[in-house]
């Protein structure tokens, strides 16, 4: 490459330089499928399509942490590292593949390479195999790496296989990256309700008292409460996904009880956070605690463009109300009141700050953040069709975020093919059983269903 070479912006900067061994800065993400991929059709369509990305194809190079932006640099890409086929051992299954998952979540990327892996895992408890791919943050967002994996699929089989040069150009990706996110724009408008109207915060941004004073808000937060979920963080992490739940029972539940598809999903989610606790022997009397939850701040013309462009709002979670029927009713006002308020614009530009610091002083500031945090929700609406890649239907779609500023609980919410998934991720020190979380997610939904049913009766 000529010229001078591409420096990482303020927020991917920020996510390159919070890398820690206790709490790796990757996205990582999996598809199951119901009949079996090939090596060499998964080969070549890393090739041919992840590869036009560019920062797949490019490392960091960080000369001066404390002084100087890092900047992308193209390098070799060896596709025997990048994809890695392997089977499980023994019995194998689901409980193996979700070990199998953790160790590669706890394992670091390799940073004199480009920043992702893909493993090919067969054994998995089905008749087909599963993917996991690893993704430095830095590369980009939830969102983005969302499509990026969307544009390695198709409706079809068979234009799932089709990757001759011709429909592999970059106008070519361009346009079905753009299809792609029409698509997942119209999952996000029906199915899985927006955190944030991005039009009306980036006008309440514009009025500059109100930016300041929200900044101050958010840095004068108190601390969350001590719980479980806090405190030191080891290296190894636990990620547990739930089984599909069908949208149309959610549906059903949404408008029977009030809210939104997304209120009550939360809601849920907060019952089984709540029902853990319990379980523990813990009091959760008028607990409550925040989470925060990225917001996609990408202009609609540019749904194609790596790298991150987010902010953050902080949703407390009120896990001390049992009743659900309550519980919905303070989540559907809180994010009501968060989707009037600049809150994640101004976050969006304190992690531009905290990627322009000193590193000592970032470390600080995301510490800051993480005291007033417990968990990290991503709620991210995938295509309402199912997809195929390498020549075969993806039976199931699941990822998880990385939990910056020492936060141990991440939680993520996406919708396929007319069913959702809840996926978390904890610290194996601080939370070592999360299939209980999830356990505890489901008797929240059959308790609302139940509910449903009285009311209809």
């Amino acid at each position: 490459m000529s010229g001078k070479k591409p420096q990482l912006n303020n927020i991917d900067t920020a996510w390159w330089r919070m890398e820690d061994p206790t709490n790796l800065m990757m996205v990582t993400g999996i598809m199951a499928f119901a009949k079996p991929i090939t090596y060499e059709n998964l080969r070549t369509l890393l090739e041919k399509r992840l590869l036009l990305f560019d920062r797949f194809r490019q490392v960091v190079k960080d000369p001066s942490p404390t002084v100087k932006a890092p900047f992308w640099e193209e390098a070799e890409v060896d596709l025997d590292y990048h994809l890695i086929q392997e089977t499980l051992s023994g019995k194998g299954g689901r409980d193996r593949l979700r070990e199998r998952t953790s160790e590669l979540m706890s394992l670091p990327l390799d940073y004199t390479r480009p920043l992702w892996q893909v493993h090919l895992i067969g054994n998995v408890g089905i008749e087909g195999n599963a993917v996991v791919i690893r993704t430095h943050h830095c590369i980009a967002d939830g969102m983005a790496l969302v499509a990026v994996m969307l544009n390695l699929t198709a409706s079809s089989a068979e234009d799932s296989l089709k990757l001759d040069p011709d429909e592999t150009s970059e106008p070519r990706r361009l346009s079905s990256a753009g299809n792609i996110f029409r698509m997942v724009g119209k999952a996000a408008a029906s199915l899985i309700s927006t955190v944030t109207d991005r039009e009306k915060i980036v006008d309440v941004a514009r009025l500059g008292g109100s930016s300041a004073l929200t900044t101050i808000r958010l840095l004068m937060k108190r601390a969350d409460p001590p719980s479980r979920f806090k405190g030191e963080l080891g290296v190894p992490k636990l990620p547990v996904w739930s089984r599909p739940i069908p949208l149309e029972d959610v549906k059903a539940i949404k408008n029977a009880l009030g809210g939104t598809v997304n209120d009550v999903l939360l809601s849920a989610m907060t019952g089984g956070l709540r029902r853990y606790l319990i379980g523990k022997g813990d009091d959760v009397t008028g607990l409550r605690f925040r989470a925060a939850v990225p917001v996609n701040l990408r202009p609609p013309g540019r749904v194609h463009e790596l790298g991150n462009q987010f902010g953050l709002v902080f949703l407390t979670l009120p896990v001390g109300i049992e009743n659900p029927l309550e519980r919905i009713a303070v989540l559907k006002r809180r994010m009501n009141r968060l989707k009037k308020s600049p809150e994640a614009i101004v976050a969006m530009g304190i992690l531009k700050a905290i990627g322009m610091t000193p590193i000592e002083i970032q470390r600080i500031m995301v510490n800051v953040f993480g005291a007033k945090t417990t968990a990290v929700i991503t709620n991210v609406p995938g295509p309402p069709e199912p997809l195929y890649m390498a020549g075969e239907m993806v039976d199931t779609f699941m990822f998880w975020v990385p939990q910056s500023g020492r936060v141990g609980l991440g939680i993520s919410i996406l919708s396929y093919a007319g069913k959702v998934r809840l996926g978390v991720v904890t610290d194996a020190g601080l939370i070592p059983d999360p299939e209980l979380i999830i356990e505890g997610f489901y008797k929240e939904l059959e308790d609302m269903m139940t509910l449903v049913n009285e009311v209809e009766e």
